[in-house]
């Protein structure tokens, strides 16, 4: 299996999570974390809107799941869209080494910064993951312009 597959197969696990998390009411963003040799941690979903807690993002959901960890450098934390300022945080307190994104189209995040600090950034620009979000987006302007600190 290329790298290119691996990653995608990753990507349904957080895929998964997103089109649950839509279902549920919730912005579509899904994440997984997984080791460095490919095995699912964990994965979550952002349960801002289900579970009324701002701090609730795929990202976060994921990692907390995944539980205590001796280190992260070996970690994947793979989501549907590039991770915003606080979940780019967390990647970088912990030292996870490679993020695979499905999408940065609808939001770069902190992308770039994550670069700059030497995380390996794959960007899959998966359409299925910037459909999924754009429509959301244009069904609930007001939930999205909320989730990314927008007025």
């Amino acid at each position: 299996m290329t790298d290119v597959a691996r990653f995608q197969a990753m990507l349904e696990v957080a895929l998964q999570e997103a089109r649950t998390g839509r279902s549920e009411g919730g912005v579509p963003i899904g994440a997984a974390l997984f080791d460095g040799d490919g095995k699912l941690l964990a994965s979550g979903r952002n349960r801002r809107v289900q579970q009324d807690d701002p701090s609730v993002h795929g990202e976060t959901d994921a990692f907390r799941r995944a539980g205590r960890q001796r280190s992260y450098k070996d970690k994947i934390m793979v989501t549907t869209l590039a991770p915003c300022w606080y979940c780019s945080g967390l990647i970088r307190q912990f030292g996870i080494r490679t993020l695979v994104v499905g999408e940065s189209r609808n939001f770069a995040g902190g992308v770039e910064w994550l670069k700059e600090v030497g995380v390996k950034v794959i960007d899959l620009d998966s359409q299925e993951c910037s459909d999924l979000l754009t429509g959301f987006i244009a069904e609930k302007p007001e939930i999205w312009n909320e989730d990314i600190g927008e007025e």
